[in-house]
C-alpha cells in the first residue's frame, strides 16, 4: 500500500509539472504574448523617448545638474537611444521565438537584432560629433560611414534570409522525429528565454549602478554580448541535436556556416572601431553566401532538414 500511495503521488507531482511546463511554453512562446509584449515594447519606446527627449531640453537650458552624466543627455540625438534599447528589447525576445520554427529563421532574425544595434550606435556616434575640431570630425565621419555600409548589408542579409524562409516553408512535415525537434528547439527556446531575462536584469542593474556613479558607458557590449554568448550555446546544441535528423552533408555545414556567422558576431560585438564594423560585414557575407550555397538545389531540400 505505501509504494502504490507513493507511485500516486509521483504521478501527480509529474502531472502537474508537465501541465505548469506546458502552460509555460505557451506562455513565453504564444501569440497572445507576442502581441501584447509587442504593443508594449512601442508604448515604452515613445515613452521612453519623449521623456529621455524632455530630460535633454531641460539639461540644454540648465534646468538640471547632470554634470557626471552629460554625455546621455548633451545632444538631441541622445534621446533615440532609449527606444532603440526597448525594441531591440522586444527583437531579441522575437528571435528567441523564431528559435523553433527553423535555424535559417533564427540566423535571419540575428541580422535584424544586429542591423538594429549598428543603428543605434550610428545615432550615439553622430551625437558625439564634437564640432569644435575639424579633424575628429573627419574621423568620425568616416567611422559613421562604415557603419552606415554595415548597417546597409545586415540590413540586406536580413531581408534576403526572409525572402528565402518564406519560399522554403512551402509544405510541412509531421514525422515523428521532427516533430520530436522542433519539441525539443521550443523547449530549448524556453530555457533561453529564462536566461534572456536574467541577463537582462544584471546588465541593467550593473549599467544603472555604473550610471549612478559617473560612468556615461554605452557600448553595444551592454547585455548583447553576454546573450550572444549564451545564443552560441544554443545553436551548437541545436546543431549537435540536427545530427540526429539529419545525414545530408549540405544541411550539415549550412548548419554550420550558420553557427560560425553567429560567432563572428559576437566577436564583432565586442570588438569596437572598424574592425567590428567588419566582423559584422563580414558574418553577413558568410550567411548570405552559406544560404545561397544551399538553395542551389532547393528541391533536394525538405522543410524538416530545416
Amino acid at each position: 500500500m505505501p509504494f502504490k500511495k507513493y507511485l500516486s503521488i509521483l504521478i501527480k507531482i509529474v502531472i502537474v509539472f508537465f501541465s505548469f511546463y506546458f502552460i509555460y511554453r505557451e506562455l513565453i512562446l504564444g501569440e497572445k504574448t507576442d502581441s501584447f509584449l509587442r504593443r508594449l515594447a512601442i508604448n515604452l519606446a515613445i515613452l521612453g523617448f519623449l521623456l529621455h527627449l524632455l530630460t535633454c531640453l531641460l539639461y540644454r537650458f540648465q534646468y538640471l545638474d547632470l554634470s557626471e552624466t552629460n554625455d546621455f543627455f548633451d545632444s538631441y540625438l541622445d534621446s533615440l537611444y532609449t527606444p532603440f534599447s526597448i525594441i531591440l528589447a522586444y527583437e531579441v525576445y522575437e528571435l528567441i521565438r523564431a528559435i523553433p520554427e527553423s535555424f535559417s529563421n533564427s540566423i535571419g532574425k540575428q541580422f535584424e537584432v544586429i542591423s538594429l544595434l549598428v543603428v543605434r550606435d550610428i545615432f550615439k556616434n553622430l551625437a558625439e560629433i564634437d564640432d569644435s575640431n575639424v579633424n575628429v570630425i573627419d574621423s568620425d565621419v568616416a567611422f559613421i560611414a562604415v557603419e552606415a555600409l554595415a548597417f546597409m548589408i545586415l540590413f540586406a542579409t536580413a531581408l534576403y534570409f526572409r525572402k528565402m524562409t518564406n519560399f522554403s516553408a512551402g509544405s510541412n512535415s509531421k514525422e515523428s522525429a521532427i516533430e520530436r525537434f522542433i519539441n525539443q528547439k521550443q523547449n530549448l527556446a524556453c530555457a533561453l528565454a529564462m536566461v534572456y531575462v536574467l541577463v537582462a536584469i544584471y546588465s541593467l542593474t550593473s549599467w544603472t549602478l555604473g550610471f549612478v556613479n559617473g560612468d556615461n558607458d554605452l557600448s553595444r557590449t551592454i547585455f548583447f554580448f553576454d546573450f550572444f554568448t549564451w545564443l552560441i550555446v544554443s545553436d551548437i546544441i541545436i546543431l549537435l541535436s540536427s545530427y540526429k535528423h539529419i545525414t545530408d552533408f549540405l544541411q550539415l555545414a549550412r548548419n554550420t556556416g550558420f553557427v560560425l556567422s553567429t560567432v563572428i558576431i559576437r566577436v564583432g560585438i565586442g570588438t569596437p572601431g572598424y574592425t567590428g564594423a567588419a566582423l559584422f560585414i563580414l558574418s553577413a557575407l558568410l550567411a548570405t553566401s552559406v544560404l545561397r550555397l544551399s538553395i542551389l538545389d532547393w528541391e533536394n531540400i525538405t522543410p524538416e532538414e530545416e
